[in-house]
């Protein structure tokens, strides 16, 4: 039997491009609601990083974005469409699946920008535009629905990919984006992967695992002396959800940069001009960037791995638009690493089941690889499986050179959830 929550499309592909009215309806649930709600658009509006990216990319490249038409793809409250037609957008369609859209108007009405930012509620993969209505007109030899100059959205979730959105944008920027001379914002992302220490957290994580069995154990046990029914079949299955859950889940971090062990390594980028549906379904086993190698010779113990992104507001650099499309003048970055200070993004991190020690006069080498794949039952949400193994070296050959290998693990494999 089927399970009747699936929070995807019958071919696996997020609900809003081509799931069933049940499957929809599981979406909205599961992910839009929460984006409807004004104290969750407050708390993206209140992370300075993230606005002042924004801000510096739309206005400091006011002359891009000079009689251009715009897209904001999912824009909530609608900041970043309100920008883009003070910094003199001819037009600008606000695309809101949510009844966040009638908050969106109503901000639009109070900043007097009602006459060109147009909010549009509904999926981006099904709306049109009213082009007629508005004089947009495709470039010769372009789809006719091909009228958009600039599509701006902050897609971006947990580790860059979680909640699947950027299938969304890449669906609206395949039917509506001027393909040559079009502009992305942003318009490249990279998820880092580091080693990291946060042996607090990782131990706080380990406690709450055993509290949940001991919790459980008392349970089973008075339900057998007070009602007379063994619950200790279930034990183990109890057991596997919470291990999952405490141990096997990534946690949100504001790690400081001194909690990073090694330089981090680039497991993905993004090219959003060029990237496809395939690239947003995570990183694939062969993928020529999942595998890492760091060396660590510095304070430990090796408390796990964390995953962040950035992403650039910068000129195209894709074959077709790089010498054709607007530059950018002002480029505008927005990190979501340690280095970076808070954002509502943080850091994932994913703890493992035991530190790893960092010995004196020793080098620690971890080699391994990294899959990011979306889960069956969500297709909003990824498993990440993480491959290692660990070898420890003398640091005392005579050539300075890292010397005799004193230890080697075997190799280790575990599965995580983001939730």
């Amino acid at each position: 039997m089927s399970d009747p929550f699936v929070n995807a499309s019958e071919t696996g592909e997020i609900p809003s491009f081509n799931g069933d009215a049940k499957a929809k309806a599981t979406d909205f649930a599961n992910y839009f609601c929460s984006y409807a709600q004004l104290y969750h658009q407050k708390q993206m509006l209140a992370d300075h990083n993230r606005m002042a990216a924004y801000h510096s990319a739309i206005m400091g490249n006011a002359d891009v974005f000079k009689d251009k038409v715009v897209m904001d793809v999912g824009t909530g409250s609608g900041i970043l469409a309100a920008w883009c037609a003070q910094a003199g957008a001819r037009k600008v369609y606000a695309v809101e699946y949510t009844d966040m859209a009638g908050h969106a108007k109503s901000v639009m009405e109070a900043n007097g920008l009602s006459d060109i930012v147009t909010v549009i509620q509904g999926a981006v993969e099904e709306i049109e535009l009213p082009m007629e209505a508005d004089g947009l007109v495709a470039n010769e030899g372009d789809e006719p629905t091909m009228v958009v100059d600039i599509i701006v959205s902050e897609w971006m979730g947990y580790f860059l990919l979680r909640e699947s959105m950027l299938d969304s944008l890449i669906r609206a920027r395949d039917k509506f984006m001027r393909p040559k001379t079009g502009l992305m914002f942003p318009s490249h992302t990279t998820m880092y992967w580091a080693p990291v220490q946060d042996e607090d957290e990782r131990k706080q994580c380990s406690y709450e695992y055993a509290g949940s069995m001991n919790d459980w154990h008392e349970f089973a046990e008075g339900t057998k002396n007070v009602y007379g029914v063994d619950m200790s079949v279930l034990e183990s299955e109890f057991d596997r959800e919470q291990k999952e859950y405490y141990n096997l889940s990534s946690r949100w971090s504001e790690l400081s940069p001194e909690a990073v062990l090694a330089e981090p390594v680039v497991v993905k980028h993004l090219d959003m001009v060029t990237c496809t549906i395939d690239d947003s379904r995570g990183i694939l086993p062969d993928a020529p960037q999942s595998d890492f190698e760091f060396t660590i010779d510095g304070e430990g113990p090796i408390s796990g791995f964390a995953g962040w992104f950035t992403a650039d507001f910068k000129s195209r650099t894709d074959t077709e638009g790089k010498d054709v499309a607007p530059k950018l003048r002002h480029p505008a970055f927005l990190s979501t690493g340690p280095e970076n200070g808070y954002t509502h993004w943080g850091q994932q991190t994913f703890f493992l089941p035991s530190a790893i020690p960092l010995l004196k006069n020793q080098v620690t080498k971890m080699v391994g690889k990294l899959e990011m794949m979306r889960t069956k039952a969500n297709s909003r949400l990824y498993n990440c499986r993480i491959t290692y193994t660990t070898s420890r070296s003398s640091t005392e050959a005579e050539d300075g050179k890292t010397g005799q290998v004193l230890n080697k693990s075997e190799e280790v494999s575990q599965i995580y959830q983001i939730p």
